[in-house]
C-alpha cells in the first residue's frame, strides 16, 4: 500500500480527552474516531489490527475444536425474563422497545440466546460435547465510559459457550479454553496471566480472568513473580486429552495470582516467599466461566443421557475482548514516540521510507522493494509522500510498524538500504534483496 493512497488521518497534537497511552496513540495514529461517548468508528489502520486479532482468535478456536457462528446484536427480553436475568442484570443493559411495544435489548452477553438455540436443536448425549462461539459487537451502557476502547460502551467480543453431559466434561472444556487462550495471547505478543476471579452477573462456581500487566490497568493484582517466567510457546497440545489440558492448567494457575476482588493477604504471604511477592496493575482481556446447570435449568436445556433420563447439560462461557485487546497491546508495547506492534498483529509487515521522493533511482528502488514484498504475500506500507524525512520517520514511529526499510540516494550508491527495528532502534545496512529476505524470514515466508 502506498501511503499517498491510504486514509491515515494522523494528528500532531494529543486530544484533550485522551487520558491513557492507548487512547492517545489510537487517536493520533488515525485508528479510531469517537462517534459518541464510548462509541467509536474504526478507521482503516485500526480496523486492520482488529481483523488481525480476530483472525488469530479464529485460528486458535479452530485448533481447539470450537465451531464459529453468529448471533444477532438485538435480543428479545423474553429469554432474559425466562432465565431471571432481565431485571437482575442492571442499568448496563440497554433496554429498548420496538414499534410493536415488544421489549428488546442490545446484547451485553449471549448465554440465554445460545441456550435457546441449543435446546431447540440438541436432545441427545450423542451430540455432546459441543462448543459454539461467535465474534460480535456487544453493548454495555457504562455509567462512565473512558480510556477509549479500553472501557467503551460498544465493544467487539469473542464469546464462546460449551455444552457437556457432566461436570467433569465441562471442566475439561474449561481447561481446554484456558490452554487455547494462553496460546492466543502469546501469538499477539502478550503475556496474559490467568487469575482466580469473581463471576459477577454471569454467575458460576469457577472462573479465571486473564490480565495483562500495565500501569494503566483498572485492577490491582497480586502475584508470584515466577508466573511471568512461564511461556506457553509452541507446545503440541492434544485438546481432546484431559490429562494434557489439566497439566497446563495446573502449571499456569497453581501459583498465587489474584485481583483485588479476590485477594487475601494472609494467603499471599503464606504461599509466596517475600522476595517473589509482586503488586501491579492489570488490564482484563478475557475470562472463562464454568456455571454448571444455571442456564440449562432455567431454560430447560436437557439431553437424553442414554439411560432413559433427560438431564440438564453443564455449561460454561468464555470471552475475549477483541477491541479491548487492541488497546491492551498498545499499553503493553509502546514508547514516547508511539506504538510498537508485535509482528503477530501489526497492520503492515514493514514500512518503506523514501528519503528523496522524486529521485529516479530512489523511486525505482522503493517501487522494487514494494513489489518484491507484495509478491511474497507480505503487506508493506510505502511512504511515498513528498514530505521531509523527519515527518516520515515520525509517522512510522507513531503507527508502530515493527520494521522499517529506509531508502536514500547515498545508500543506493553503495548498493544498500537501511533496515531498522522499531522495538530496539537498531539498524543495519543491507542490499535491497537481503532486506526483503530478512523481512520474509521474520514472518515465516520463503523468499524466492
Amino acid at each position: 500500500m502506498r501511503l499517498s493512497r491510504y486514509f491515515l488521518p494522523v494528528l500532531k497534537e494529543t486530544p484533550a480527552e485522551a487520558q491513557i497511552v492507548s487512547h492517545r496513540y489510537m487517536l493520533r495514529a488515525g485508528m479510531i474516531k469517537q462517534a459518541s461517548a464510548g462509541i467509536y468508528s474504526w478507521l482503516p489502520l485500526g480496523f486492520k489490527v482488529l481483523r488481525k486479532i480476530e483472525d488469530i482468535i479464529h485460528q486458535e478456536q479452530a485448533r481447539a475444536g470450537h465451531i464459529p457462528m453468529l448471533m444477532p446484536t438485538i435480543q428479545s427480553a423474553d429469554l432474559w425474563r425466562e432465565s431471571g436475568r432481565y431485571d437482575a442484570y442492571g442499568a448496563e443493559m440497554l433496554r429498548i422497545t420496538d414499534r410493536h411495544d415488544r421489549d428488546m435489548l442490545f446484547t451485553p452477553t449471549a448465554e440465554e440466546l445460545i441456550t435457546d438455540i441449543f435446546r431447540a436443536n440438541v436432545s441427545s448425549y450423542k451430540d455432546l460435547p459441543l462448543t459454539l462461539y461467535q465474534i460480535q459487537w456487544k453493548f454495555r451502557d457504562e455509567i462512565r465510559p473512558r480510556f477509549g476502547v479500553m472501557r467503551g460502551r460498544e465493544f467487539y467480543m469473542k464469546d464462546g459457550y460449551n455444552f457437556d453431559l457432566t461436570k467433569e466434561d465441562a471442566l475439561h472444556a474449561y481447561n481446554r479454553h484456558l490452554v487455547s487462550y494462553l496460546r492466543t495471547y502469546e501469538r499477539m505478543g502478550l503475556q496474559a496471566i490467568p487469575m482466580r476471579a469473581d463471576s459477577g452477573p454471569i454467575g458460576g462456581e469457577d472462573t479465571h480472568e486473564f490480565l495483562v500487566l500495565a500501569e494503566t490497568g483498572e485492577s490491582e493484582v497480586f502475584y508470584d513473580s515466577q508466573i511471568t517466567d512461564l511461556k506457553f510457546g509452541e507446545r503440541a497440545i492434544d485438546f481432546d486429552s484431559v490429562e494434557q489440558c489439566q497439566a497446563v492448567m495446573e502449571e499456569f494457575t497453581s501459583r498465587y495470582a489474584r485481583t483485588d476482588e479476590t485477594h487475601v493477604q494472609a494467603e499471599f504471604e503464606a504461599q509466596v516467599p517475600e522476595e517473589r511477592r509482586r503488586t501491579a496493575r492489570g488490564i482484563e482481556v478475557g475470562q472463562i466461566f464454568y456455571f454448571g446447570t444455571k442456564y440449562s435449568d432455567a431454560l430447560n436445556a436437557t439431553v437424553n443421557d442414554g439411560q432413559g433420563k433427560d438431564v440438564a447439560v453443564h455449561m460454561g462461557s468464555h470471552g475475549i475482548g477483541v477491541s479491548r485487546l487492541l488497546g491492551a497491546i498498545i499499553e503493553a508495547s509502546h514508547d514516547d514516540k508511539g506504538i510498537i506492534w508485535p509482528e503477530g498483529v501489526t497492520p503492515f509487515h514493514c514500512g518503506i521510507v523514501n528519503l528523496k521522493q522524486g529521485d529516479d533511482e530512489a523511486d525505482a528502488a522503493c517501487d522494487a522493494l514494494h513489489s518484491a514484498l507484495v509478491a511474497l504475500g507480505l503487506d508493506p506500507l510505502y511512504d511515498d509522500r513528498k514530505e521531509r524525512a523527519g515527518a516520515k520517520f515520525a509517522t512510522m514511529d507513531l503507527i508502530g510498524l515493527p520494521w522499517r526499510i529506509t531508502v536514500g540516494p547515498r545508500g543506493l550508491k553503495n548498493g544498500v538500504v537501511e533496515l531498522t527495528s522499531r522495538r530496539t532502534g537498531e539498524s543495519e545496512e543491507l542490499p535491497p534483496e537481503a532486506a526483503v529476505a530478512k523481512i520474509a524470514a521474520i514472518y515465516g515466508v520463503t523468499a524466492a
